[in-house]
């Protein structure tokens, strides 16, 4: 089963993509709400996380604590660090088991903004694609989606890592109608001549 990641920054449109990859019967796994829920589904991870950062992390009725770890979190880059050791190896695991029941799609998208920067998930794709936009329309769809001042959707996306140019293998620049996205990722992904239809289509 190929693996096809989709990544980009905040107010990209990335999770648009995703959207039309959905109503074209491509399965997509959300990294980010799929982690949200691993903390549900497997309470060794919530324990090995409070190993790790060396503090309680749960709420009275033993579920985690989001708020807390996340003020961890954003307080202290060597928690960071020691949070992404403990989680993200998870996430690959639930990745994997989700991919293999997956049997009939023509290919699977990973849909993550961070995840080409952590080594844990090298090699998992076969291709890449980046869905981006310029930085002022970012910022304008950020605000509209969060309520954000201008200011604070700036610091977020700077904030963000960007995706290392040299593992893309497709550029979406989401720049215009949701007509022309839905054009661009027809070419990109299911173009005859397009290299992941091509990919694809190679896979037996």
């Amino acid at each position: 089963m190929k693996t096809v990641i989709v990544t980009g920054g905040i107010g990209s449109g990335k999770s648009a993509v995703c959207a039309m990859l959905r109503e074209r019967g491509i399965p997509v796994y959300d990294s980010d709400s799929m982690t949200k829920s691993l903390y549900d589904r497997y309470p060794l991870l919530v324990a090995e996380l409070e190993s790790a950062l060396g503090q309680g992390l749960k709420m009275p009725d033993g579920t985690l604590d989001r708020k807390k770890l996340a003020g961890v979190i954003f307080s202290d880059s060597s928690a960071r660090e020691k949070v992404e050791a403990v989680v993200y190896p998870f996430v690959l695991k639930d990745f994997k088991r989700w991919r293999s029941r997956q049997g009939k799609a023509p290919f699977v998208v990973l849909e993550s903004a961070i995840i080409l920067s952590k080594p844990v998930f090298d090699g998992i794709a076969d291709a890449v694609v980046l869905v981006d936009a310029p930085i002022g329309l970012r910022i304008e769809r950020t605000i509209l989606r969060d309520g954000c001042p201008a200011e604070a959707a700036m610091k977020r996306i700077k904030a963000q890592e960007e995706a290392p140019r040299e593992k893309v293998t497709a550029v979406i620049m989401n720049d215009s109608s949701q007509e022309r996205l839905r054009d661009a990722v027809e070419a990109v992904f299911f173009d005859k001549n397009a290299y992941i239809c091509k990919l694809v289509n190679t896979q037996n």
